[in-house]
């Protein structure tokens, strides 16, 4: 696998050689970055379930101020920190090894992110408990945007908190949904 575009286009993301490791597709990871790639520039990313940090790492490529990768198995999260390590992303990121669900849980957070990306083990329910615990969470602000990958068939609602569904794209068997933080005054940045 490799970095699509930006600084890092064309270096070498490795993947632990497993077969419950599903990284984003290019042709998806490169589809969600031309629908949101002007809100990477200076952004504050998150990257759930990180697995090989594709969608975190693209996001740094591109402009991305940081990103917090969270990701709890530990040899999964071992081969990330030596990719962040390689490509020379270290100062600009964080690996944090642990259940997304208890990252959400654990407080108030230091910071506000403007983009996450979640791509939960599909069919595990994962991706609907994680948008609720992010429509009420406080590391999102006004404008933030949630892109969670699933795969074609699992219902996620059109609103969850302060959560609004804006944009829902479909590549053969994955469909990637886009929220955002929105207050009744707010309008879609992501064009729709």
């Amino acid at each position: 696998m490799r970095v699509i575009a930006g600084e890092l286009r064309g270096r070498r993301i490795e993947v632990p050689k497993r077969s419950d490791i599903r990284p984003t597709y290019d042709r998806v990871r490169e589809s969600v970055f031309s629908i949101i790639g002007p809100r990477m520039e200076g952004a504050r990313v998150l990257d759930l379930f990180a697995g090989t940090g594709s969608l975190g790492i693209e996001s740094l490529s591109r402009g991305a101020r940081s990103a917090t990768f969270v990701e709890r198995d530990r040899d999964v999260a071992r081969v990330l920190a030596a990719n962040i390590e390689r490509l020379g992303l270290k100062p600009r990121s964080s690996v944090l090894r642990q259940a997304v669900a208890g990252f959400l849980k654990g407080g108030s957070s230091a910071v506000r992110f403007d983009v996450v990306f979640a791509d939960p083990p599909y069919d595990s329910g994962l991706a609907e408990r994680t948008l609720e615990m992010l429509g009420s969470w406080d590391g999102l602000c006004a404008g933030s945007l949630v892109v969670v990958e699933h795969r074609v068939g699992t219902e996620l609602p059109t609103a969850r908190g302060r959560l609004v569904g804006v944009r829902r794209e479909r590549y053969g068997t994955i469909e990637v949904e886009f929220f955002e933080v929105c207050t009744t005054e707010m309008t879609s940045e992501v064009g729709i």
